[in-house]
């Protein structure tokens, strides 16, 4: 397993510098040791996790070039997100089967209701990871009123509570 894992983690480095040096983007010495730990790795870490495990190596890394470094690879469309959107989680009460919208650009969140995709079956593969107690779809855009106040490129959006600065 680690194996698999060790390439992958050399195939996505391949296709970073490809898609980098596509976007003119500079690979700086820090932003492959970040990409390297995200790549490494099958656990789908916090930034402040890769920042720990970055700083071991790079002892001047700081936590901004980590999170700077993480947008700038989810703009690029090299990694995506995934929880919580915002600053931490969100609650909802209702507990009928459900789904929701979320907007990556306000945070706004909607539920909503598909007779189809409540109808999916969890594949075997999830299963097997462990028990199920239930499962629904995050549906992730930018909403209309957003969509109205200025549209932005594909790939360029970002869940609020992490606003663009410079890069790193």
């Amino acid at each position: 397993m680690r194996n698999k894992v060790h390439v992958k983690a050399g195939q996505r480095l391949e296709h970073l510098e490809a898609v980098a040096k596509k976007a003119g983007v500079k690979l700086t010495h820090q932003r492959l040791e970040i990409f390297r730990e995200l790549a490494a790795t099958e656990d789908h870490p916090h930034a402040d996790s890769i920042f720990r495990a970055v700083q071991r190596r790079l002892p001047t890394v700081s936590v901004d070039t980590v999170y700077r470094t993480l947008w700038m690879l989810h703009d690029l469309g090299l990694v995506t997100t995934l929880g919580p959107q915002r600053d931490g989680v969100r609650f909802d009460a209702n507990l009928e089967l459900h789904h929701h919208y979320v907007c990556v650009r306000c945070g706004l969140v909607r539920d909503f209701e598909s007779a189809d995709l409540s109808a999916l079956r969890v594949p075997d593969a999830v299963k097997r990871l462990g028990s199920i107690a239930g499962a629904h779809v995050e549906v992730r855009g930018v909403c209309a009123k957003c969509l109205a106040r200025r549209p932005e490129p594909p790939g360029t959006t970002r869940p609020p509570g992490n606003p663009r600065s410079s890069t790193p």
